[in-house]
C-alpha cells in the first residue's frame, strides 16, 4: 500500500474535466491507499463551509465515501481554500492540519506544507497572507452575506491575476533561505509542498547534510501526485 499527497486541484463548476479526474481518483487508487493527503488549494475558492455550491456537494460526498471506508485523509489550507472550516471537517471526515506539519513516512521525517508560506519573497503576498489568516479576519468575513462572500472571492481572483501577471517568476517562488530554514527548524529529511506549480524534486545541502524538497504539480492539465510506498516517495504525472 501506498500514502498519497496532492495539492493545487482548483476544483471549480467552470473545470468539470479536473472534477472528473478527481473523483476517478477517488474512486481507484485512493480508495486503496493507506492514507490521502490534499496539501491546499483543493478548490478555486472557498467562501464558507455554508456555500450551496452542488458542485461542492458532489466532491464532499467522494471525501466522505473514501473516509467511511477506512481510509484517513488529511487536508491543510492553501490560499485559495483557507476559509475551510469546522462544518467542512464534519461533513467529509477530513482531518485538518495545520501549516507546516512533521509527520514521519516509513521512518522518514517530513515536513508537510503548502508552500506559500515558503514564498518570502513576495512580501506583499505575506502580508495578505497574516491578514486572512487571522481568526478574527475571517470571523467578520463569515458574518456576511453569502453573496457578498462571492463577489469579494470574484474581486480577490481578479487582483491575484493581476498581481501574478506584474510579479517575476522567482518573487512568485519559494525563497531557498526559507526552505532551508524550514528544514532545519523541524529536523526533516523531507520537505514536501505545493503552491508554486512548478513539479520536481530538489537535492539540498544544508550544513553537509543531503535534503530533499519534494515539489507537487496543479491539475490544470493533468492529474500530480507524490506516491509514497516503502522504497520512498515517487513524484510521479497522471495523464488526464
Amino acid at each position: 500500500m501506498t500514502i498519497l499527497f496532492i495539492s493545487d486541484l482548483h476544483l471549480e463548476a467552470e473545470r468539470p474535466d479536473i472534477s472528473k479526474q478527481f473523483l476517478h481518483f477517488l474512486e481507484t487508487e485512493a480508495s486503496e491507499a493507506e492514507e490521502l493527503y490534499i496539501l491546499g488549494d483543493l478548490f478555486e475558492a472557498w467562501v464558507g463551509d455554508d456555500d450551496p455550491n452542488t458542485h461542492y456537494f458532489t466532491i464532499k460526498r467522494a471525501l466522505r465515501k473514501i473516509v467511511d471506508s477506512g481510509i484517513p485523509i488529511y487536508f491543510m489550507h492553501g490560499n485559495r481554500d483557507f476559509m475551510i472550516g469546522r462544518e467542512f471537517a464534519n461533513e467529509t471526515g477530513v482531518q485538518i492540519l495545520k501549516d507546516p506539519c512533521k509527520v514521519v513516512m516509513y521512518g522518514e521525517q517530513v515536513l508537510l506544507s503548502h508552500g506559500d508560506v515558503l514564498c518570502t519573497d513576495d512580501v506583499q503576498y505575506q502580508q495578505i497572507r497574516k491578514m486572512t489568516r487571522d481568526p478574527d479576519w475571517q470571523a467578520k468575513i463569515r458574518a456576511r452575506p453569502l453573496k457578498d462572500r462571492l463577489r469579494m472571492a470574484e474581486d480577490a481572483r481578479r487582483q491575484s491575476l493581476e498581481a501574478t501577471i506584474n510579479k517575476s517568476m522567482e518573487i512568485m517562488d519559494v525563497n531557498q533561505d526559507a526552505v532551508k530554514n524550514a528544514i532545519k527548524q523541524f529536523n526533516v529529511g523531507v520537505l514536501l509542498h505545493g503552491h508554486t506549480h512548478r513539479p520536481a524534486v530538489h537535492e539540498i545541502d544544508i550544513d553537509g547534510r543531503k535534503a530533499k524538497r519534494i515539489v507537487l504539480g496543479d491539475w490544470y492539465t493533468q492529474g500530480s501526485v507524490v506516491r509514497w510506498g516503502r522504497r520512498g516517495p515517487k513524484l510521479e504525472e497522471m495523464p488526464r
